[in-house]
């Protein structure tokens, strides 16, 4: 079984649904789309492996990690509130709110999000991002 995200570019960022079994289990929030240069673009569309990990050298909480992008390495899917905290990786909540008031999607309920998703998935599985239709 596979996850899917199908997400949505725009100027200052990409946001997705995350699916399993064909349900919504979270909302993403990636950098946008810059040629996947480290630290300011999204991630290639294509399909991942993804392993669970309890803590790493950057976060001390449960989280994801996409070891085989390529260019790229240290790709988390991790809470996050706002785009401009994220580096690369995959923010994960449960909906978008304009929390600042800048115009910009910002995510909610990412710690929540963050732990249903970790209590949910396998310890290992293949992640598909891709456009949504």
């Amino acid at each position: 079984m596979e996850a899917i995200v199908e997400r949505v570019y725009l100027p200052t960022e990409t946001l997705g649904s995350w699916y399993w079994n064909g349900v919504v289990l979270a909302k993403t929030m990636e950098l946008p789309w810059h040629n996947n240069e480290h630290s300011i673009s999204c991630i290639p569309e294509g399909i991942y492996d993804v392993v669970k990990e309890l803590t790493s050298p950057k976060h001390e909480y449960p989280h994801f990690r996409l070891p085989n992008v390529p260019g790229r390495k240290g790709i988390l899917v991790h809470k996050i509130t706002y785009v401009k905290d994220l580096q690369g990786c995959l923010g994960i909540g449960h909906a978008f709110a304009d929390l600042n008031k800048d115009g910009i999607p910002d995510i909610i309920g990412s710690t929540r999000a963050l732990q249903e998703l970790y209590d949910t998935m396998p310890d290992s599985f293949k992640l598909v991002i891709r456009k949504k239709a």
